[in-house]
């Protein structure tokens, strides 16, 4: 028997491998689709579907920077720009920002290259389940998108497209650039509103901060804003600002950037913008000063193009301009100006002009009157609109003449709603004084202070350098120092104070007049005629040396006006700008020398490389000891003068010198001064010079315009922060200087040595 166990196992047949049909078509397919992909990945790389940066362009990506104006002390004066926008370093950045942009942007901003796939996932199965998961763009595609734009009017299937060159764009700039670099560039891109492009604009306009000083809420609430700056500014929309803020602290909680106790306290605190401000071309310091230095920029940007051939655009290339305003002597400026003419004159001159006939204006006619206001109206700008509309001058005079509501200007309210004809408020605010101001370094030229007017938001002219008005007294020191030139004549040489007369080339003669009757028909020194500003002693010293060679002086001293060659020059018969004005002026100061007076030291491009560098402009105006001897007959105005209040009033009990100046009507008034370290210069008057105080005692330069200029040397010495204050701590004593005497100089240091034996009355110049 055989054994069942051991017979033989049958072979059991092979199982046949059913292969589905699908298997073969899914990988192609697979394969086709990465392949596909792959192609077009490249061919959007390659830029061969529409605009991609190049390797230059990822380098230094283009984007709108404002140009700053800085002031010798480091301060930042203002922009201009398109968009409020300068750049800032990773290193400027405060760490609570970079924080609360991680936590609220991107969590996973170390972790990836750029394109976050898991990320992608969430938002993929958000899509799928119908639910909120957030968003899948990285830090780094957000900047891709921000530096090239996508195209607004784009379609969908386009608009998918640009989705995939901006993660292109975002693995290039991934490769480009640190995560550092990535972070900064990215909140220089970014709009936080209020006209803020960029976080170093954004932390100045809602905190005056910078961006390394922002805290933890300050942080929060800006990068809070990045979503919606408009739906969560906190000056427009406070409680959805203050919502989204704790969100972002909640955020920076969750990701153990804050402890429990710390998120706790802070999203209590309430937001703060108590130092917000709007940064606009009106406001800030040197309003005038940064309106005219943008009109210097634009011929300086014409006349020096770029290595390439074109040309710098101040709103666009973000360059740094370096002046050589100084911050804290601008606002004693400005302070000066606001104390005397907004809050003492002006009030003055409505009380003054209350109840007068044709007021403001005065000693002029009825069609005198009538074409001022016409002129006014032809410049406004409701009569443009109204010409432009195709109305008649009669139409337009008719509603000039009609009664309406509108807001004006008060020296005391600010705006205020009333009442009134448009005629009648050309006429009113003409009856607004203006002022000009402008201060300088005597040996460098660097202007330190430079106040064009009382308000730029509302009167917008240029009274430093644009302006130019009748000088009065203030050019006879011109004219003296014509005469210490010719060596005949020193500070004590003696002239009569008897009239002068001239015969005029047209016919007829001329015969000016003292405003006083000071010691008329007297011998006196030519110091104390200056002191007392007597025009029979600058027409006798005109007559002696006659007004071209007056002018011959004034052009090497940098007054490029045109002065007519007559007579009445002597009495300031000319007009000049301020500007002018205070640089000839510093020529006795500086031993002779003029300087070009300069407000721009130098230019840096945006990455900082300097592209101009100012060289002074300085030519010998006259030798030392004329100026020596005429700066000591301008202090005989402030010791003893027309300008005696400096001293006794204002108690400026340091070497100064100056004069004051009164045109006919008084309609100009004006100072100019200098210390051996500092020249300064003052205009005042109304916008016509048909308007105007009606006596010599209010309108003269020496009510008018001196105390701007005491007002701002009172400041400028009394401040510990500048370096004029160590004078007067030593005594008022300049180390080294007191209108330093030439070493060829022999005469007696006083430059004279008869002083007058009664104190000049202080009340015509």
């Amino acid at each position: 028997m055989h054994n069942s166990s051991s017979s033989p196992k049958k072979k059991q047949p092979k199982k046949e491998v059913v292969k589905s049909k699908w298997i073969v078509p899914f990988w192609i397919l697979f394969c086709c689709g990465l392949l596909t992909i792959a192609i077009l990945f490249t061919l959007i790389s390659l830029g061969k579907l529409g605009f991609m940066p190049s390797f230059s362009e990822l380098e230094n990506p283009q984007t709108n920077l404002a140009t700053e104006v800085y002031s010798s002390d480091g301060e930042l004066l203002g922009k201009y720009y398109l968009e409020n926008r300068s750049p800032c370093k990773y290193d400027d950045l405060s760490p609570h920002l970079i924080s609360a942009l991680k936590a609220t942007e991107d969590v996973r901003f170390e972790k990836h290259s750029g394109i976050d796939v898991r990320a992608l996932g969430r938002v993929f199965a958000g899509v799928v389940t119908r639910s909120n998961k957030g968003g899948g763009s990285t830090l780094t595609q957000q900047l891709a998108k921000n530096l090239f734009p996508r195209d607004p009017g784009a379609g969908k299937f386009k608009t998918i497209f640009t989705k995939l060159k901006e993660w292109v764009v975002a693995t290039k700039l991934e490769r480009e650039y640190s995560k550092n670099e990535i972070l900064a560039m990215y909140l220089n891109t970014v709009d936080f509103g209020n006209n803020s492009m960029g976080i170093k604009s954004a932390a100045a306009t809602y905190f005056n901060k910078t961006p390394a000083d922002l805290t933890v809420e300050e942080s929060a609430l800006l990068v809070g804003m990045l979503k919606a700056p408009t739906r969560y500014s906190p000056k427009r929309n406070p409680v959805a600002s203050l919502n989204r803020r704790n969100t972002v602290l909640h955020q920076l909680h969750k990701y153990n950037y804050l402890t429990k106790s710390e998120y706790d306290s802070i999203q209590e605190l309430p937001i703060d913008l108590s130092q917000f401000a709007t940064q606009h071309h009106a406001t800030g310091i040197a309003t005038y000063f940064r309106e005219y230095l943008r009109l210097w920029l634009a011929e300086w940007c014409r006349n020096n193009p770029k290595s390439d051939g074109s040309y710098y655009d101040i709103y666009k290339d973000g360059l740094k301009i370096y002046t050589t305003i100084d911050s804290r002597m601008q606002r004693h400026a400005e302070r000066a100006v606001q104390e005397h003419i907004c809050n003492v004159l002006q009030p003055r001159f409505f009380q003054h002009i209350k109840g007068q006939r044709n007021a403001p204006f005065s000693n002029i006619t009825e069609k005198e009157t009538q074409r001022i206001l016409d002129a006014g109206m032809r410049r406004s700008e409701r009569y443009a609109l109204m010409k432009d509309d195709g109305a008649t001058e009669e139409e337009i005079k008719q509603v000039f003449a009609t009664k309406v509501k509108m807001k004006i200007l008060t020296w005391d309210r600010g705006m205020v709603d009333t009442l009134m004809s448009p005629i009648d408020s050309i006429r009113y605010m003409k009856s607004f004084l203006h002022c000009g101001m402008m201060a300088m370094d005597v040996n460098s030229g660097h202007i330190k202070a430079y106040v064009g007017g009382v308000n730029y938001q509302y009167f917008q002219f240029d009274h430093v350098k644009l302006s130019k008005r009748q000088v009065g007294s203030t050019f006879k020191p011109y004219v003296y120092a014509v005469a210490m030139q010719s060596g005949e004549y020193s500070p004590c040489t003696m002239v009569p104070n008897v009239p002068v007369t001239f015969q005029l080339p047209e016919g007829g003669t001329w015969t000016p007049r003292n405003s006083s009757d000071y010691k008329n028909g007297m011998m006196l020194p030519l110091n104390e005629a200056l002191a007392a500003s007597l025009n029979y002693v600058s027409a006798y010293l005109m007559k002696q040396f006659g007004p071209q060679a007056v002018i011959n002086l004034i052009r090497n001293m940098g007054v490029t006006s045109g002065i007519p060659a007559v007579p009445s020059i002597a009495l300031g018969a000319c007009e000049m700008s301020l500007y002018e004005q205070v640089g000839a002026i510093n020529c006795f100061p500086n031993q002779g020398v003029y300087v070009e007076p300069t407000f721009v030291t130098r230019i840096c491009d945006n990455n900082g490389s300097t592209i101009y560098k100012y060289v002074p402009k300085t030519n010998e105006a006259m030798d030392q000891i004329t100026a020596f001897k005429t700066a000591k007959l301008m202090q005989g105005v402030v010791d003893y003068g027309t300008g005696g209040r400096l001293r006794s009033q204002y108690k400026l009990n340091f070497p100064l010198a100056g004069k004051t100046g009164t045109t006919d009507n008084h309609s100009d008034g004006w100072f100019v001064g200098y210390t051996p370290v500092l020249t300064a210069g003052v205009w005042v008057g109304c916008e016509d010079r048909a308007a105007h105080f009606r006596t010599i005692d209010l309108g003269q330069g020496a009510r008018t315009a001196m105390p701007v200029f005491a007002l701002f040397m009172q400041k400028c010495y009394e401040d510990p922060a500048l370096p004029y204050h160590k004078i007067i701590s030593e005594g008022g004593k300049y180390p080294g200087y007191n209108f330093t005497i030439p070493a060829a100089y022999t005469g007696d240091p006083s430059g004279c040595n008869e002083k007058p034996r009664e104190r000049v009355r202080p009340d015509f110049d």
